[in-house]
């Protein structure tokens, strides 16, 4: 791997280990491979039928044949879900080589932070966490496009044990992507995704299985327009990402929860007292906020869940 210190205008890696090869492992590769950063993609994955998926379309170079794949990567991502990264870490610790680099994608960042605190050993100066705010509802390897990063905010939150050097390797690795990086405190991280990402998701989930699961299902969903359409799109997302989601950030998104109950509460109770003045205010300082982060994103990065 060759780097530049100073600006990180020269990089690129002989050789870089994807484990979780999904619609965000995928595409950090493609993007990877299309700014000719990287000689050699391994893949590395519970799904054969994925990852062969993945080696047909390009979006990786070889298939792991077992963990000590690792050695010889100069770069490893981990993107799985958040829920196996504690017995993903404590495999690859012992494989991963003195200058290698390690980042992962989880959309916590606490519990994943602890994980490798607990596993990685000596390894842990250079692994910086990292959270792309980037993707789809669709997720493996065949929804994996190379400009998926473009625009989009990459949060990276080093800790204390954080090698700067590593710290700049891994910026410079997302900003290949075409992503903008912003650095982070985790705990900052964390409270800020369970308000705009983990909550609108459990939402989305809450609101296409209340309808989906009534008697009149079908002739209510027959109904539905662009709104209903718009509001649940995330509920196709991947369960098992967003189960291990909620569960890891459960102490902030328990409080964001009871924080939207409150505000719909107080909805209802407006709607129920008839209060039309008051009702209009509410929403007109929804449009007013909704219409200002429009501008900002237009102006700018548009993240996407």
């Amino acid at each position: 791997m060759s780097f530049d210190a100073a600006g990180g205008s020269t990089l690129r890696f002989r050789r870089v280990g994807i484990v979780g090869v999904g619609l965000i492992g995928g595409s950090f590769a493609l993007a990877l491979k299309t700014v000719k950063a990287v000689d050699t993609v391994v893949g590395f994955g519970r799904s054969r039928a994925n990852l062969d998926t993945a080696r047909k379309m390009g979006v990786i170079d070889q298939i792991a044949t077992g963990w000590d794949d690792i050695e010889g990567c100069d770069l490893v991502l981990l993107a799985v879900p958040v829920g196996q990264l504690p017995e993903v870490m404590p495999v690859i610790a012992p494989r991963i080589g003195k200058d290698t680099v390690i980042t992962d994608a989880g959309s916590t960042k606490r519990d994943v932070v602890l994980y490798a605190r607990a596993a990685l050993g000596n390894a842990l100066p250079r692994f910086v966490p990292a959270h792309p705010i980037a993707g789809a509802e669709k997720s493996g390897a065949a929804a994996a496009r190379p400009n998926l990063f473009v625009g989009r905010p990459v949060v990276i939150t080093p800790i204390e044990e954080t090698d700067p050097f590593a710290f700049k390797r891994v910026r410079a690795t997302w900003q290949l992507t075409g992503a903008k990086t912003l650095r982070m405190d985790v705990a900052m991280h964390d409270m800020a995704l369970a308000a705009t990402s983990h909550l609108p998701h459990v939402l989305a989930f809450a609101m296409m299985n209340e309808i989906a699961h009534r008697p009149q299902a079908e002739a209510m969903l027959s109904l539905t327009g662009g709104g209903f359409r718009d509001f649940t799109r995330i509920a196709a997302s991947n369960p098992e990402m967003w189960r291990d989601i909620c569960l890891a950030n459960r102490d902030s998104l328990c409080n964001e929860i009871d924080a939207f109950s409150a505000r719909l509460a107080q909805l209802r109770h407006l709607i129920a007292m008839g209060d039309g003045p008051a009702l209009e205010r509410e929403f007109e300082s929804a449009r007013v906020a909704r219409d200002a982060l429009t501008a900002t994103l237009n102006a700018g990065a548009r993240p996407r869940d």
